[in-house]
């Protein structure tokens, strides 16, 4: 089974003056600016790493429910954070690292059995396993 979903983006002029516009196939987006203003100078509008971060964080939390329901758990709640770091790597740029930042709400679990299955979740998160760059998981566990 394939899932097919999908996103566009339109962009006029050069780099730096040019301007953008991003939307998604559901609509939760439409013509969303975007910009070198709003990626690299803090301007209103989103970026590709703050949608990846989005879309990161995400996946990480219907991962780990999924994992979690699976052996028996049901979370209270999950709040998750993927902050994406864009560097200057030679020429040009390179997402470097994601840093997945998540508390859970899980009242009587195993704190180990916890560990070991919110891992496999960063680990076998469809989107994690797209970047190819370090990621790594800080958590709070409320058990």
């Amino acid at each position: 089974m394939t899932i097919l979903k999908s996103g566009s983006a339109h962009w006029e002029g050069p780099i730096k003056e040019g301007k953008g516009t991003v939307s998604t196939e559901s609509g939760a987006l439409t013509s969303q600016p975007y910009g070198f203003n709003t990626r690299f100078e803090g301007k209103t509008g989103t970026n590709p790493e703050e949608l990846l971060g989005g879309a990161h964080a995400a996946c990480f939390s219907m991962a780990l429910s999924l994992m979690l329901g699976n052996a028996g758990h049901t979370p209270k709640s999950i709040d998750t954070t993927a902050t994406v770091s864009l560097d200057k790597v030679g020429e040009g740029f390179k997402i470097t690292k994601v840093a997945l930042k998540s508390k859970v709400d899980l009242p009587g679990i195993d704190e180990q059995e916890f560990d070991k299955i919110i891992n496999q979740a960063k680990e076998g998160c469809p989107v994690s396993q797209l970047f190819d760059t370090e990621i790594t998981l800080d958590y709070t566990l409320n058990a």
